[in-house]
């Protein structure tokens, strides 16, 4: 019979390999643990081990397999009221989305995800990273003004910035002030 903890055990496995670098066998492990939770009815656990395998896929370069992986994932968190990981779920939809080259999509689910993570103040460095994400597809499809905006407010976001990080946060602020 299958458990919920023989999931969790496959799930420690799969972050294993994939910490190793071997997205692979991550994906593999992901997947069997995910059709553990699904098989056990528990919506929350096989969400999240979905969400594991689309990153997994995404890393071994299956983005096709990753985007099917993730799909849905963020309606079910958002049935169970948990805003954080619904926002992970688009983010990851997203980076798929982003690797097909549908380019205005993954801006629009980056986008969901970090009006999400917006008012959660203890995922302030996950904000910053989705709004980096979304100022390059800015920066791709054309929109620098926006993208520089995008750029400075994931700056904003950050506790710890490197000296680069630093220096570039300066140089936005010109245009901003010049804007004012």
């Amino acid at each position: 019979m299958n458990t919920p903890s023989q999931a969790q055990q496959l799930a420690e496995e799969a972050r294993a390999a994939f910490q190793a670098g071997r997205y692979g066998e991550a994906a593999s492990l992901f997947e069997r643990a995910h059709s553990l939770s699904v098989q056990a009815g528990d919506a929350l656990t096989a969400a999240e081990m979905a969400n594991n395998l689309s990153v997994a896929r995404l890393q071994a370069g299956d983005a096709a397999g990753a985007l099917a992986a993730v799909q849905g994932t963020d309606q079910v968190f958002e049935q169970a009221g948990d805003t954080v990981k619904q926002a992970m779920a688009l983010g990851n939809q997203a980076a798929a989305q982003e690797a097909l080259g549908q380019l205005e999509t993954a801006l629009s689910l980056y986008q969901q995800s970090a009006d999400l993570l917006k008012p959660h103040k203890d995922q302030a460095e996950t904000r910053a990273f989705v709004l980096k994400s979304i100022s390059s597809l800015q920066v791709r499809t054309g929109r620098q003004l926006e993208a520089l905006a995008s750029m400075n407010a994931a700056l904003d976001q950050q506790k710890k910035l490197s000296l680069r990080e630093k220096l570039l946060q300066k140089l936005l602020g010109i245009p901003f002030k010049q804007i004012k």
